[in-house]
């Protein structure tokens, strides 16, 4: 049942998503003269439609993955009133982007709202505004203990929550690596709460050469972190989807080099770069997740976290389709205003025919890629 709740709420979130994007596309078409004809929640075959007031023929479809918009003359050569094709370039890209911004602006109100009673910190240098933010942190609770280590052999269990180390207070897991590594080798007094009793025992640190293997005192501690705010949650909402922004662009080009490199370097001649190739294939798979993975993995367990992390994921995942969007893919918004450039810069008629060749590769690259993924979610999920 907790399976079928997720895949149901991972798909209303998603479809609402992109029928927010495709609604930022008609709406800056038809403020820019162009004719919307058609808008759809989910894909064809029609289930329902009513001509609206507005002239725009709207449409509930049966397949629910989504939405789309028909605009009158959507190829770049269209021509006449009202067609997509005779808009200017400037037009053309506000209407392309216009979907992309409905994204990042549903991420950044979604961040500004969960901001107010608490936004999880999912980076460790993530933005906080020091003449208003406040940093609530839970407490420091051991969560994994080393078979033979320290912490063991003093009896801490995971569940306990570590108060302090030789009579200093530990309130993050930075405080604790830092104090036991300067501690290194020593024994120290280790003050911890175990249900509503505290308690102090003795442990005796690993040196150096130990702590290599499973830390100086050889627990794993589990702690969150959430910025508030009051007025200034707007201002921190942007400020965290921006910073998110530069954070998805930078993992998704380390994604890309590590897959390319991985692939190229499986025809090395030496066993030593293929081994490696191997290794950034497997990172880039364990790195990224396709519709089985979010729909049957990640909001499943995010259910039982509550509203907040629901919250939180949907803003993500709006902040990531703003960023895979603006790629240069044809067939995403950023393909086609790519294509669009390209051809005006070199002054070349992008034609009905060439266009759709192009958008066709990109779909077929997309279709590959999901395909792949898809696959890759499968085998985490059931293997």
């Amino acid at each position: 049942m907790e399976l079928l709740l997720g895949v149901v709420l991972g798909l209303f979130v998603l479809v609402v998503l992109v029928v927010l994007h495709e609604l930022g596309h008609a709406i800056v078409a038809r403020r820019n003269g162009v004719v919307v004809e058609e808008f759809g929640i989910g894909f064809p075959p029609r289930a329902w439609k009513k001509k609206l007031k507005n002239g725009v023929l709207f449409s509930l479809n049966w397949l629910p993955l989504g939405g789309f918009v028909k605009l009158k003359g959507e190829h770049d050569s269209a021509k006449g009133k009202g067609t997509y094709g005779e808009a200017s370039f400037w037009v053309k890209t506000k209407i392309l982007l216009a979907g992309v911004t409905v994204n990042w602006l549903t991420a950044a109100l979604l961040f500004a709202v969960i901001s107010l009673w608490g936004l999880p910190k999912l980076l460790p240098d993530q933005v906080v505004l020091p003449f208003d933010n406040t940093v609530v942190r839970s407490p420091l609770i051991i969560g994994t203990v080393g078979e033979g280590s320290p912490a063991e052999k003093a009896g801490l269990r995971v569940g306990d929550e570590v108060l302090s180390i030789d009579d200093a207070a530990m309130t993050t897991s930075s405080e604790l690596s830092e104090a036991t590594k300067a501690l290194a080798s020593q024994e120290v007094v280790v003050e911890y709460r175990r249900g509503d009793a505290e308690r102090r025992v003795v442990a005796q640190l690993n040196d150096e050469a130990q702590a290599k293997q499973g830390g100086y005192l050889g627990i794993g501690t589990t702690q969150s972190e959430t910025v508030r705010a009051t007025w200034s949650a707007p201002i921190l909402g942007v400020a965290t989807a921006g910073q998110l922004t530069y954070e998805t662009i930078s993992g998704l080009g380390n994604i890309i080099v590590k897959g390319i490199g991985g692939l190229f370097g499986q025809f090395s001649a030496t066993e030593e770069t293929r081994q490696q190739s191997q290794q950034n294939l497997a990172e880039v798979g364990q790195s990224v997740a396709g519709p089985i993975g979010i729909l049957g993995v990640i909001f499943p367990s995010v259910l039982d976290a509550g509203v907040t992390q629901v919250l939180l994921l949907t803003a993500v995942i709006s902040l990531t389709l703003a960023v895979m969007n603006l790629l240069p893919i044809p067939a995403l918004d950023g393909g086609r205003w790519f294509t669009m450039a390209f051809f005006r810069l070199f002054r070349k008629e992008l034609t009905k025919e060439r266009e759709e060749n192009i958008q066709a590769i990109g779909f077929l690259a997309i279709v590959t890629l999901t395909i792949l993924v898809t696959w890759s979610d499968v085998s985490k999920l059931f293997g």
